[in-house]
């Protein structure tokens, strides 16, 4: 994912507002978690699929097939920047209803679940 898109402006949901939707109706969002392997198996939220950014050429053009473009999709990393570009390219890819999570899953378990490991 080196290409660079443009600065449209990114939707983006808090972790509080997140964790009140992974309560309330987990069912009606597309989850996707854009870190590492080796970052999901210290902290992970459940639900969310993994697109490791560094995998992308292995997995991008599945998206459009494993993906509702139409489905509210949440994007998560450590602390909201690969997430942004994740963001972006779906929105390029024509994905309508993106939103980054702001402090990804670092600030998820600063102000929502501390069991969640820091790293």
């Amino acid at each position: 994912m080196s290409a660079q898109f443009s600065s449209q402006p990114i939707a983006e949901i808090s972790v509080n507002e997140l964790a009140r939707r992974l309560t309330e109706s987990p069912e009606k969002l597309q989850l996707i978690d854009v870190r590492e392997p080796q970052e999901v198996a210290i902290a992970c939220l459940e639900n969310f699929h993994n697109l490791p950014l560094s995998q992308f050429a292995e997995w991008s053009e599945q998206v459009p097939v494993n993906f509702d473009p139409d489905a509210e999709t949440l994007v998560l990393c450590h602390h909201g920047v690969r997430s942004a570009q994740m963001c972006q390219w779906l929105i390029s890819q024509g994905f309508s209803n993106v939103k980054n999570i702001t402090g990804g899953i670092d600030a998820y378990s600063w102000q929502v679940d501390p069991t969640v490991p820091q790293y």
